[in-house]
């Protein structure tokens, strides 16, 4: 891997990472988190924020998924997704939610202020993120869909929103 220029493991807690968290606030599935873990450390996002009924590493279908990223990409469990956003809301974050509702922001027009920091709320596969979460954060984005189908899976959206952040 050298030739790609990829940290290796030990590395990674020295890296410099982007000044974002993915907060997952009841995601349910395990393959889900195996891969959010993976994709925040494709990206070289700050940290994975697990709530409520989102499962937690150790377990090996997270380990699965994310290929040993649960070990390179920071992670905390919070009982409640309000508590973290009240936390991170008083430490200075942006607070954006990735869900379709009424006045969202299409992604391709989002505009963030970096180095401002920015945690990326995520919601339950089915319900989404909840009104009380909603309420608390400043913005929703929304990822603009062709076909017939009117949602994606939330790792999948995640991964789209990550690369907008960091390579925009």
């Amino acid at each position: 891997m050298d030739e790609l220029g990829r940290l290796l493991p030990h590395e990674a807690s020295r890296a410099p990472r982007f000044p974002m968290r993915i907060l997952l606030d009841q995601v349910r599935s395990m393959a889900n988190v195996g891969s959010l873990f993976r994709t925040a450390d494709a990206f070289g996002i700050e940290g994975l924020d697990i709530c409520g009924i989102s499962p937690q590493p150790p377990r090996p279908e997270i380990r699965k998924v994310s290929l040993g990223a649960e070990l390179t990409v920071p992670w905390k469990h919070w009982p409640s997704a309000l508590d973290a956003l009240h936390f991170y809301k008083e430490s200075g974050y942006e607070l954006w939610a990735l869900e379709q509702v009424h006045g969202s922001i299409s992604l391709p027009l989002w505009t963030k202020r970096r180095p401002e920091p920015v945690v990326l709320v995520l919601g339950h596969e089915i319900d989404g993120v909840s009104d009380e979460v909603l309420a608390l954060c400043d913005a929703a984005l929304e990822i603009p869909q062709f076909g017939t189908k009117h949602s994606l899976n939330v790792a999948v959206a995640a991964g789209i929103a990550m690369a907008k952040y960091v390579l925009d």
